[in-house]
């Protein structure tokens, strides 16, 4: 069986991670960047020297077009996914009153328009494959919201309802689609918090790792899971 996984925004963090331990449970990879070409090579260093197959696409997910003639002559050539990971995101935090319209497009082009994006041109060959695993990534912003994050917030909450309706056109053809929302994961994004915060915030008192999330996707994208779809996980340590 086909199983390769492309994993947008795979330079860092929770994309990063994933792809490295996908890799470790036997799937093959294909990378994703849009700028940081150089620390995805070195994510495609580390899983060739583990055995795996694996190549970088680079594109912006919130360019339709571009994303589209990427992706579309990549599964020409290579064949479609047996599973896609659509993980690319950013933020771009600020009160409502303050938010400028730049920040608010920015982050729902990327992380909302770059699910339809990424998605769109690779769901039907993944339905005449009648097989496959979409993993989303959403946030515990969009299941509570998140002061001075209402773009994101709102970005993330458009995910979990597209995953919610995806899942149920493609279930029959055994194509599961769900959602995975991390609540503070230690990263780059989060490496300023004040320790202060997060205990007050986490009952477990702690930050999630990123391998934490990557363990549930690998989880989501195997075979045990394949009666699962339609769900919205949390990795949050009991925030919500």
């Amino acid at each position: 069986m086909n199983k390769t996984v492309l994993i947008t925004g795979s330079s860092r963090g929770i994309g990063r991670e994933t792809a490295i331990y996908l890799a470790k449970n036997g799937f093959d990879i294909v990378l994703h960047c849009n700028k940081n070409k150089e620390k995805t090579t070195d994510v495609q260093k580390i899983i060739e020297e583990l055995g795996r197959k694996v190549r970088i696409l680079q594109f912006d997910v919130s360019e339709r077009e571009q994303a589209k003639k990427v992706l579309l002559e990549d599964i020409e050539k290579n064949g479609i996914y047996y599973g896609v990971v659509v993980n690319a995101g950013i933020t771009a935090d600020n009160s409502f009153p303050a938010m400028e319209d730049d920040e608010w497009d920015r982050v729902i082009n990327t992380n909302l328009n770059g699910f339809y994006n990424t998605l769109r041109p690779l769901i039907l060959p993944m339905i005449q494959n009648r097989k496959g695993r979409i993993v989303a990534l959403s946030s515990v912003s969009g299941l509570a919201g998140n002061r001075g994050q209402i773009n994101y917030s709102a970005s993330k909450a458009g995910i979990i309802g597209a995953v919610k309706a995806l899942s149920k056109e493609v279930a029959k053809r055994n194509i599961t689609v769900n959602c995975v929302a991390p609540g503070v994961i230690e990263s780059d994004m989060t490496e300023n918090l004040p320790i202060e915060m997060v205990q007050d915030a986490i009952p477990m008192r702690r930050m999630g790792t990123a391998n934490e999330v990557a363990s549930l996707i690998n989880y989501l994208l195997s075979e045990d899971a394949s009666y699962i779809t339609g769900q919205v996980i949390s990795v949050n340590g009991g925030m919500y």
